[in-house]
């Protein structure tokens, strides 16, 4: 089953962070905002891992505070994987 996730980022230079979720894969991650070199860096790396390997290697990241990019797509996923998040 495929979700599409659009996530309004909290407390970080990126505005939202836009990806689908299929067999537990995290595909086709885009942010909207942000430092453009680390962000596309962040979702390339991403691109293809499970939902547990990004929020184990990505979340407590800390760049502003007690947040980053990297742990607002964490927290994105965390919430898409609960269904707390609405989905497309």
């Amino acid at each position: 089953m495929k979700k599409h996730i659009n996530y309004k980022t909290n407390g970080t230079c990126s505005r939202e962070i836009d990806f689908d979720i299929e067999d537990g894969i995290v595909k086709n991650i885009r942010f909207t905002g942000g430092c453009k070199g680390n962000t596309q860096g962040v979702a390339r790396l991403a691109e293809g891992m499970t939902t547990d390997e990004i929020v184990r290697r990505l979340k407590g990241i800390e760049c502003r505070g007690n947040n980053s990019c990297p742990n607002q797509l964490a927290i994105a996923i965390e919430k898409a994987m609960d269904n707390s998040l609405k989905t497309d």
